[in-house]
Formats: structure tokens, C-alpha cells, sequence
């Protein structure tokens, strides 16, 4: 990536040969041309929210930036790319979006998010830490900023407007109002989940914002829940968990399971965790971080409940979904199962018949299909 502050060479994580799609895009370039053209001063406190892969911080980490990311995939790129460009362990201060903030913004930079409810979470959890003089700028490609992104900027912090196209990049420039009577942060979002589904009907759901479907159960889960496996017991991992109320109905349905939820976002981890306990599920379950069911020992599963997002922000892409299936297969025991749903369009039959060897049809209406594969 060509930057005012050099060449870094970047990648995704984790990397991958086979995957065109690059660390950073046009916006990410326009701000940075911005930051410089206009002489921002980075000499303060500079937070950047929403870096997607750590293209911005490794281009900024000369003036020490902290970085707030909801996505542990783009917090150990950005170690990596820092490394890569010879920056200190230190230099950048990475944070989650579940960590507390800092406590004085000057300058303020949002790769914007393509969750509004995250960006809405985000910016009220900062708007106290940002003065009169602080500098805000959002950045994004033209198809992710609409009139409902500026008007967020707007009844946050304060005037807002945008800038012309670049590359299809636009930028956000945001003055903040510190007399603006800002709104109350509605997240998490607490909902009651319908009759119909199984052992979670009318449980407790806890989702933090930018979590898949925040407000209502999602038909391909309300699908999945109505024909998830009985009595399996054992070692079962909700991959991918998102609020977790795929894992939560299995333990509510046998309090023997050991339940790992896991998700490579920090905020459906943290949703995951809140809607176990918000059902008051007696069983024993882990809740993690990561890269899938990578650091989980081979041979040590004995049931995988998957959901895979098709979905790498605004790129299609089955490079989650292919990673999230051959973990599966290689944390599961013999004998072990691999229960997936997902749109009948995306053909993951097929992908499961190659890695396993097998692949049944469990269940099917005309948008979704549950399959399940076992390991031999």
C-alpha cells in the first residue's frame, strides 16, 4: 500500500495464497492522503476504529495510535503487519470493542463498519472522550456510507458532511458538539426468543451490537434450531457461535454437554457468554476468541454446530466457511459430526463430500438446508 508515510506491505490473516482479496482498499488510502494533504495534527491522542486488516495504524504508527477492533482476524493482522514493518511491540495499543476506551480523543478515525448498530455503539461509547478541538474523519467506499451512517455522526458528535467520490471512497468529516445532548447507548439488545424452536423457546437472547441479526432470531438459525441433534452429550462446539443461542439451546437440552462457544468477534463472544447465563443453563461451557477451532487438540470434539458466514465485510467469499470445515474435521474424534446450515445456493454439500468422505441431507425448505457429515 503506497502511503505520505511509506510502503507497507500487508496481508489478511490468516494468510492465505489462494485469497485475491487485499488488506486495504481505496478508502483506507483516501484518508491517509487526507491526514497529510491537510496536516491533521497526529501529535495527540489518535484512535482508530474499525481498522479493518491494520493498514491505518501500521501507516500511522509513528504517532503511537491506539486501535479499537470488534474482529480478532484484524487484531493478529495487525500484529502482523506492524511486525512485518518493523514497529515495537508497544508502539500501537490495540483494544476490543470490549475494552473501556481511551479517555481523551484528538483524533478521531472510523473505517466505517458494515454494521450501523456497531458504528452507533462505537461512537457513543467515545462521544465522551471527544472534546470541541478533536479532528473526525470517516472513511469508506461509497456503497457502505449512506444518509443513515451520516445522520449517526450527526446525533452523536455533531455536523457532519461528506466529501466527493475518490475510487469509489468518500470520507466523513464530523465537527463535534460537546453541548449536544447525546442518546442512551440501547446495546446490548435483550430479546425473547419465539415458540417453535426447540429447548431455547421463549429463552433469553443478549446481543451486542454489530452481532448478526442483533433485534430478532434469523430464520437460517430459527431453521437450525428446529433440527439440531438430540442427546449427543460429550464435547459440542457452537462455531461461529454469534449470540450463541445454537449452543445454549443444546446445553439447555442436556445439561451433560460441555458447550465451547467460539467466534472470532469479541462482541458475539461477549453476547454468547450473556445469553448462557441469561438462561440460567446449568451445564459447563468455554467461551473464546479465535480463528475458528484452531488451538482446540485434534481428536478431542465430538459435536460441531456451524453457521458460516459467507461473508468477509462487503466481499463474498467461502474462505471462512472452507477454514471453519476442515477445523471441524480435525478437532472432531472418529465417529464425530459436523452439523451445518446454510443457503441451499452455496452448494456446501459438495465441499463437505470432499473433506469428509460423506455428506447427508438432515433437513430442507425451499431458502436452507442442514447437512451433516461425519468423520470416519
Amino acid at each position: 500500500m503506497t502511503t505520505p508515510w511509506g510502503e507497507p506491505a500487508l496481508t489478511r490473516f490468516p494468510e492465505d495464497p489462494r485469497d485475491r482479496l487485499r488488506a486495504w482498499d481505496a478508502s483506507d488510502e483516501y484518508l491517509l492522503r487526507h491526514l497529510a494533504a491537510e496536516r491533521v495534527p497526529l501529535d495527540g491522542s489518535v484512535v482508530v476504529v474499525g481498522d479493518r486488516w491494520g493498514a491505518l495504524v501500521t501507516a500511522l504508527a509513528a504517532h503511537r495510535p491506539v486501535q479499537i477492533t470488534d474482529s480478532w482476524l484484524a487484531q493478529e493482522a495487525t500484529r502482523a503487519n506492524l511486525a512485518r514493518a518493523g514497529v515495537e511491540p508497544g508502539t500501537v495499543r490495540l483494544l476490543t470493542t470490549q475494552d473501556p476506551p481511551p479517555g481523551r480523543v484528538d483524533v478521531l478515525l472510523v473505517r466505517v463498519p458494515k454494521s450501523l448498530a456497531l458504528l452507533e455503539d462505537q461512537l457513543l461509547r467515545l462521544a465522551p472522550a471527544v472534546h470541541a478541538g478533536t479532528v473526525v474523519v470517516g472513511t469508506g467506499m461509497v456503497k457502505e456510507i449512506h444518509t443513515s451512517t451520516l445522520q449517526l455522526f450527526e446525533r452523536i458528535l455533531g455536523p457532519t458532511r461528506t466529501s466527493l467520490a475518490e475510487k469509489k471512497a468518500r470520507l466523513i468529516f464530523c465537527t463535534p458538539d460537546p453541548t449536544l445532548e447525546r442518546p442512551a447507548n440501547p446495546w446490548p439488545y435483550v430479546y425473547t426468543l419465539p415458540d417453535g424452536i426447540g429447548p431455547a423457546a421463549h429463552g433469553t437472547v443478549v446481543n451486542h451490537a454489530g452481532v448478526f441479526c442483533a433485534d430478532r432470531l434469523d430464520i437460517g438459525t430459527r431453521f437450525f434450531l428446529r433440527h439440531l441433534p438430540e442427546g449427543r452429550g460429550g464435547r459440542v462446539v457452537d462455531l461461529g457461535c454469534g449470540n450463541g443461542v445454537v449452543g445454549t439451546s443444546v446445553a439447555l437440552a442436556d445439561p451433560g454437554a460441555e458447550v465451547l462457544f467460539v467466534d472470532e468477534s469479541f462482541q458475539a463472544v461477549a453476547s454468547a457468554e450473556a445469553t448462557y447465563k441469561a438462561n440460567g443453563v446449568p451445564g459447563q461451557a468455554e467461551f473464546r476468541v479465535g480463528d475458528g477451532l484452531a488451538g482446540v487438540p485434534s481428536g478431542s470434539v465430538d459435536l460441531v454446530l456451524n453457521n458460516p458466514p459467507f461473508h468477509s465485510h462487503q466481499a463474498t467469499t467461502d474462505a471462512t466457511a472452507r477454514r471453519m470445515f476442515t477445523g471441524a474435521r480435525r478437532a472432531l474424534r472418529p465417529g464425530g459430526e459436523l452439523w451445518v446450515v446454510g443457503n441451499r445456493h452455496l452448494g456446501y454439500h459438495v465441499k463437505l463430500r470432499k473433506l469428509f468422505g460423506n455428506c447427508r441431507l438432515v433437513a430442507s425448505d425451499p431458502k436452507f438446508v442442514v447437512l451433516k457429515a461425519v468423520k470416519r
